[in-house]
């Protein structure tokens, strides 16, 4: 059984994001899973006015394990460690709400985005059922402490992998890889995976076709960009006339995992199983039309 949070002691802190390299990187393919992530400090903890579970409902519980093969097939993986509802690596670096800090924000804070309106920009103050995370007003110099040593970490990794893939292979096309909720109502004929491109912007139709075709040659059910089109990573790596290409891949939790309780269910296996297939054909694809 999983339990409800790993509870390291606070030296044993991981660093904020995890790279597996293949020996041999065969593609222009490489995989971020930034919502994933699940080292919760103890001090934030301890300030929640959540139960850890209510907080890890949060994340895109077991991402980074569904693509865990990647590697050994030629592609690399980027995992952040830190959750989502601490700092969320999918948003601008200074996405925050005003209305929980003890003191004014800077004027460079974009303090008036939807996802702040939300309650959800880089510092959430609520999670997804709409509940408070704090007891208290935080202080601005928390905030920044979670960008300089989590946010710039992952995304510098980021942006860095980018740029050796674009430098080998002339192109990259990064999967962005998320998990969603379960749609009320929806039951039997919900989506179980969304493509997000922006609309289109953010990377080459064909590469999202391929994408597409491909899952659905293994069973599954897609939509594109409905409701989900891509967050800060899709749109802001999204450069397609520089050769850089990005697609938001959502997964249905139902599909390999108890929501209520972020318990791994047996699908899992089986899901993993095909994401290793996806990422294979992946690899195996030739690209070089993504190219500038």
């Amino acid at each position: 059984m999983d339990l409800p949070i790993p509870a390291p002691a606070e030296a044993a802190s991981p660093p904020p994001f995890l790279l597996q390299r293949p020996l041999v990187q065969a593609s222009p393919v490489i995989l971020a899973s930034p919502h994933s992530g699940r080292h919760y400090p103890l001090a934030f903890l301890a300030e929640s006015r959540l139960d850890p579970v209510a907080l890890r409902r949060s994340e895109d519980g077991f991402v980074e394990e569904l693509f865990a093969g990647a590697p050994a097939l030629g592609a690399p993986l980027l995992a952040a460690t830190f959750p989502r509802v601490y700092c969320d690596a999918n948003r601008e670096p200074w996405e925050l709400d005003p209305g929980m800090f003890d003191e004014p924000l800077p004027d460079f804070v974009n303090t008036a985005s939807p996802r702040v309106g939300a309650g959800l920009g880089t510092i959430a103050r609520v999670v997804a059922s709409g509940e408070s995370v704090y007891r208290r007003r935080l202080s601005f110099a928390e905030a920044v402490a979670r960008i300089r040593d989590l946010w710039e970490p992952y995304h510098a990794a980021l942006d860095g992998l980018i740029h050796e893939t674009v430098q080998r292979f002339g192109c990259c096309l990064l999967i962005d890889c998320h998990s969603m909720p379960s749609f009320p109502g929806e039951n039997g004929r919900a989506a179980e995976m969304i493509l997000g491109d922006a609309h289109g912007t953010s990377a080459a139709p064909r590469a999202t076709r391929i994408l597409e075709e491909t899952l659905t040659g293994l069973g599954y059910r897609l939509r594109r960009n409905d409701p989900y089109a891509g967050g800060y990573v899709t749109r802001h790596y999204g450069r397609p006339r520089e050769g850089v290409h990005a697609i938001q891949l959502e997964i249905a939790r139902s599909l390999y995992m108890d929501e209520r309780r972020i318990q791994r269910l047996p699908g899992l296996d089986h899901l993993r199983a095909d994401m290793d297939r996806l990422v294979s054909h992946l690899v195996a694809e030739d690209w070089s039309f993504l190219r500038a």
